[in-house]
């Protein structure tokens, strides 16, 4: 898995992570630590890139859901000092968190899998960079 980071300049400024390769049990975890540290840097709003994630298991579909928590102000670090951990997604509850976490283009085997387990009704998905920025 590889991870990197850029920003735009939209109507607001937007952090664009990049993820590339797989996430999954073995990967999930660096996808929630590094969005927390962009969001401990100042990132407000980010879009995650997932164009070049060809695969996504339960593991990293807990790992997006726990970066809308994050980019909430909620934190990931537990008090037993384990796994971070959430509570069901909530569409009603989470609506206005989620309206700061977007996805950009995933893979047509990934958003099947969102569409299947129901992200991606959670999400906002879009396929075009400038779209993407300019709805924040």
């Amino acid at each position: 898995m590889q991870i990197s980071f850029s920003k735009q300049h939209g109507n607001v400024l937007v952090t664009v992570m990049q993820l590339m390769g797989e996430i999954d049990a073995s990967t999930y975890t660096d996808v929630i630590h590094k969005a927390q540290e962009a969001y401990d840097d100042g990132a407000r709003d980010l879009l995650i890139d997932l164009s070049k994630v060809s695969y996504v298991s339960s593991a990293g579909l807990m790992s997006l859901h726990t970066v809308v928590k994050i980019f909430a102000g909620q934190s990931t670090h537990s008090k037993e000092g384990g796994r971070p951990s959430f509570k069901a997604i909530n569409l009603e509850q989470d609506g206005s968190i989620r309206a700061h976490v977007k996805l950009l283009s995933p893979q047509p085997a990934v958003e099947q899998v969102l569409d299947v387990v129901g992200l991606k009704h959670f999400f906002e998905i879009h396929t075009d960079l400038d779209t993407a920025v300019k709805s924040y």
